[in-house]
């Protein structure tokens, strides 16, 4: 993933970004010029209370290097007033597992390269200067910030206090005692600022989502280093909120982080040993890579917990219960990461409440919050994969049964904790919410109101409660509980009845949204797409389904949440925080549907007997897959956020990504999908 100088232009080089984490829940995040141009965008966000609580602390460090009495700035930011043009040197920027950058001034290349310790609040830049003339002088400027992340300094003065010896310094923001941030470099002279604010640092991608968007920063001083005629150089700079960095040699650390990430790889077993490869397969094979790399981004630990778990999205989200269902297979069962696998869901039922997994944790004292509905529901598809994969009846048998017979009754029962009002209707299928409840993945509340009031008895809820009531069947009978396994077949088969009688919409030939509201959503797909389908595959009412929404919302970046034509609908995610709001989930097109629609397809063709409807079907897929795998690798290599997909994208063309600018479904789906999983 290399872009190069011809297209590291102004307005390409603030539209794409890069991501890598700590595997704690922070992160390091620009764009490929080095210019933030989000409020969240910095060399090291700090998850204080890991993987929560992050804090902005090291926005950048403007490197800038003197040659014959002339200063050159290497460093890109732009102001209303100003921009200052270091770009202008880039010869390249490339993401292979770690982002690098080249700059070329007359006879002097640098190349940087950016890293995180795993496990650790620590940033690491690395500098490789090759220098073909004569002597130079290298100054890097670090700017700083304590703040959250969510927030900026606007107005803000700073109290900063500072001491250094030699290399290292001690710095402390705002009185922020308890957090004291360190800074050292390898060689050179400190020189301390006083009072230094770099001022008005404008984050264009804020001002679009009608936030703020200008901050002030602190410089607390600079490093200053000589460089020889003819030398070449390695130069470490660290920033870290521990203390003991002065023997930090980043290039060491860069190593170590690519064997890790290396030995995840190779541990997946998906990348196939060849000694000759042809261009085709050493794309897919860099894909294959890029996207388990992607993958790990999302996997970290919760030390409060001891077990990992995770993130449903950088830059913003934490850990999601509904998310990391979805995300389970492709980002940990298709990668072997079977131990890891294990602990996630360890991590989902810790906290189950009123048979509720929890559907996050807050960000600020780890209390679960339980609205949700289908989270629970989902965590049976998703142990179902695991046994799939692990056959690890033992573990499911001791400590997720019990957990399941739990939410089977509580459903059953009726719960209402967060206004899920969650109850088994007389008809067999299940109802849940009020009408500002948003208890189901469409959940945006706008000024406390549910911007989409799906409240009654949802599609994708009564096809989950359906198909987690047909797992329960199969472990009750493998634990010998055969009279449970009777209670759960009879729910299930009350289930389906009702849901053939009251779910097909003869008119628009698909599937109520829910009970009543005829929209056209894509949510009908989980009828489809489960290990158990509530509608028989090999029906005409599954044919329409498929077809409309092939006809209706499918696309090549995911499927639109809302067909074109109805009422409120909207493609295009622009605008303040109401505008993006009101149209996150009504029109706008999530990539990770396109798992549902795959394994709608595989059920399918499960279902069909008949040989030339076979040929067509597999055709289907065939066809599906590559023009996946065609999208996703552009966008994985060229836009975006380089190395990862994002969230939402845009319904029309240039259908440009929006939303987090890495999502673990997104990821988890496509991956998952161009494997043929």
């Amino acid at each position: 993933m290399k872009i190069t100088k011809e297209n590291l232009n102004l307005e390409n080089g603030l539209s794409k970004e890069w991501i890598i984490t700590n595997g704690i829940g922070g992160y390091s995040s620009s764009t490929i010029i080095g210019a933030n141009t989000r409020k969240y965008h910095g060399l090291l966000i700090s998850a204080l209370t890991p993987p929560a609580r992050r804090f902005f602390i090291l926005s950048k460090v403007d490197e800038s290097i003197e040659i014959r009495g002339r200063k050159y700035g290497l460093y890109t930011n732009v102001g209303k007033e100003y921009i200052s043009k270091g770009y202008e040197y880039q010869e390249e920027f490339e993401k292979n597992y770690l982002p690098t950058f080249k700059y070329k001034i007359g006879k002097v290349e640098i190349i940087k390269t950016i890293c995180m310790e795993y496990g650790k609040n620590l940033v690491g830049i690395y500098y490789k200067i090759k220098n073909g003339g004569c002597k130079a002088k290298l100054t890097l400027a670090p700017i700083i910030n304590f703040r959250d992340f969510h927030t900026v300094n606007t107005e803000h003065e700073f109290n900063l206090r500072q001491n250094n010896k030699n290399q290292k310094v001690k710095l402390i923001v705002d009185n922020h005692s308890e957090t004291p941030i360190y800074i050292n470099v390898s060689e050179g002279e400190y020189i301390p600022h006083e009072n230094d604010t770099f001022r008005n640092m404008f984050y264009i991608e804020e001002e679009k989502r009608g936030f703020c968007g200008e901050e002030n920063h602190i410089v607390p001083g600079r490093y200053e280093i000589d460089i020889k005629a003819n030398e070449e150089k390695e130069i470490s700079f660290v920033c870290a909120l521990e203390e003991n960095i002065e023997q930090i040699d980043v290039k060491d650390l860069i190593k170590k982080e690519e064997n890790r990430l290396k030995e995840i790889i190779n541990k997946s077993q998906l990348i196939e040993e060849k000694e000759k490869k042809t261009k085709k397969e050493q794309q897919k094979d860099e894909l294959i890579k890029n996207l388990i790399i992607a993958s790990d981004n999302f996997v970290v630990n919760r030390p409060n917990f001891g077990l990992h778990t995770l993130i449903a999205g950088y830059p913003w989200f934490l850990d999601w219960g509904r998310d990391t269902c979805i995300s389970f297979e492709g980002t940990l069962l298709v990668t072997k990461r079977y131990e890891i696998a294990k602990e996630v869901l360890k991590t989902m039922i810790r906290d189950v409440k009123y048979g509720l997994v929890p559907n996050g944790y807050s960000g600020y004292d780890n209390r679960p919050l339980y609205n949700s509905v289908d989270a629970s529901l989902l965590l049976f598809e998703t142990v179902k994969k695991y046994l799939e994969y692990t056959e690890d009846y033992k573990f499911v048998k001791e400590e997720i049964y019990p957990i399941f017979e739990e939410i089977i009754k509580w459903y059953s029962n009726g719960v209402d904790v967060d206004e899920n009002n969650i109850y088994l209707d007389t008809d067999g299928l299940i109802v849940s919410g009020t009408e500002n409840t948003q208890n189901t993945w469409m959940d945006v509340k706008f000024q406390g109101k549910a911007v989409t009031p799906r409240n009654g008895k949802a599609v994708e809820v009564n096809s989950l409660w359906y198909n987690a009531n047909k797992i329960m069947v199969e472990l009750s009978i493998r634990f010998g509980h055969f009279i449970s396994a009777k209670k759960y077949k009879d729910l299930a088969e009350k289930c389906k009845s009702a849901f053939e009688e009251k779910f097909y919409n003869s008119k628009t030939k698909c599937l109520y949204d829910v009970l009543g509201d005829s929209k056209i959503r894509p949510n009908q797909l989980f009828a489809l797409s489960l290990t158990y389908p509530i509608i028989d595959l090999n029906t005409e009412i599954a044919k329409n389904v498929i077809n409309t929404v092939e006809k209706k919302l499918l696309n090549a970046y995911g499927l639109k949440t809302l067909a074109s034509g109805e009422e409120n609908y909207v493609e295009v995610y622009e605008g303040n925080e109401e505008q993006r709001d009101t149209s996150y989930h009504q029109g706008i097109t999530w990539t990770w549907l396109l798992g549902l629609y795959y394994n709608a397809l595989k059920n399918q063709l499960k279902c069909t007997n008949e040989k030339e409807e076979m040929t067509k079907i597999q055709n289907k897929i065939k066809k599906f897959i590559s023009k996946t795998e065609k999208t996703f690798t552009k966008e994985v290599n060229e836009e975006g956020c380089i190395g990862s997909i994002a969230e939402i994208y845009d319904s029309i063309e240039p259908q440009l990504p929006k939303g987090t600018v890495a999502q673990c479904w997104s990821v988890a789906e496509v991956f998952r999908i161009i494997l043929g999983k």
